[in-house]
């Protein structure tokens, strides 16, 4: 298999769009239609679909895409078997539009001489087994899930109290709210179709719905989040949890609402993992880059689970998971 074609569809597939993906392989959008239709003809299947939106996959392209992902993880480890030393930082941030993908662009924007790898891995089992391996320098989740153990090595740095919001469309019954308490939610059905049984974000919400009552609803396939705003964006009584710190884009008629939760304020708590052993100089200067602009958390209480306490600073979480503001902050 071409691995740059192989290179050219994860490309697509991460961006989206032809063009872009052009521009991020520093190639003409035509080299890149090419490979992707070299890559199709040899597989015998269509990997992308052509929309006004850009590029969606196939059923196809999708069941192609971690296999891909391993197959260029696999060139770099091989490359940087005989290249020691000369390989570039590599970090997984979940998603890229994430907050934690805006940790790690703030980070390259102070350290511009760090090359940085960045890679998306789905569950936290995946994340936390390649970081032990050494085929990621670090990941960005949320510790300790219940009934998961980080294992022996790997390091934990609280890096980023997420705030979580409510978002309404306009008919909703909470769309005028200055804010809502998540006591207020109770009854109320929150539709998360990506929150996927096993993740970490599960686990997440399912302490949440257990603390405060509200209905998270994972039924139905995930289209996206356009697909899930434009559902939000229809109906008087569906609602989803987003942050505003996750950058998001949404036609003007939809006149979606983020409602803030307070009285406790939710927050989503990511921690930067990596392996104590790891040598590469660019993760000190991430770990320093991370404490020293870690965000002040949210005025007031917080909540989170009671698995996901702070291992080092922050708020002490008690048992129902409350809690209150760093001492000194």
């Amino acid at each position: 298999m071409d691995l740059n074609a192989v290179r050219a569809f994860v490309a697509v597939a991460d961006a989206g769009q032809f063009q872009k993906a052009a521009v991020d392989l520093a190639l003409t959008q035509q080299a890149v239609s090419k490979r992707i239709a070299a890559l199709e003809k040899d597989l015998g299947v269509r990997l992308f679909v052509r929309t006004p939106r850009g590029a969606e996959l196939t059923i196809d392209g999708q069941a192609l895409l971690p296999h891909a992902r391993v197959l260029l993880s696999a060139e770099e480890r091989a490359v940087a078997a005989v290249r020691p030393g000369d390989r570039a930082l590599r970090v997984d941030v979940v998603g890229r539009r994430a907050a934690t993908g805006g940790l790690v662009q703030d980070f390259h924007r102070a350290h511009p001489r760090i090359a940085l790898d960045v890679v998306t891995l789905f569950d936290v089992d995946t994340a936390v087994t390649a970081v032990r391996d050494g085929a990621v320098d670090a990941t960005f989740r949320a510790v300790t899930m219940p009934g998961h153990r980080l294992p022996d090595g790997v390091g934990a740095l609280p890096v980023l109290d997420e705030p979580l919001s409510l978002c309404v469309g306009p008919g909703h019954v909470f769309a005028r709210a200055a804010a809502v308490t998540p006591a207020q939610l109770a009854g109320h059905r929150i539709w998360m179709p990506g929150n996927v049984p096993g993740t970490e974000w599960h686990a997440y919400y399912e302490a949440f719905a257990a603390a405060f009552g509200p209905a998270v609803d994972t039924i139905g396939p995930n289209f996206g989040l356009e697909a899930l705003l434009d559902t939000i964006a229809g109906s008087t009584t569906v609602a989803t949890i987003l942050s505003e710190r996750t950058p998001h884009v949404w036609p003007a008629g939809h006149d979606l609402r983020l409602v803030p939760l307070v009285d406790p304020v939710p927050v989503y708590p990511h921690s930067l993992l990596w392996h104590t052993d790891n040598p590469h100089p660019g993760l000190t200067a991430l770990r320093d880059h991370l404490t020293a602009t870690r965000p002040r958390p949210p005025r007031g209480t917080t909540w989170r689970p009671s698995w996901a306490a702070p291992r080092q600073g922050g708020a002490v979480t008690s048992p129902s998971g409350t809690s209150g503001p760093p001492r000194g902050c």
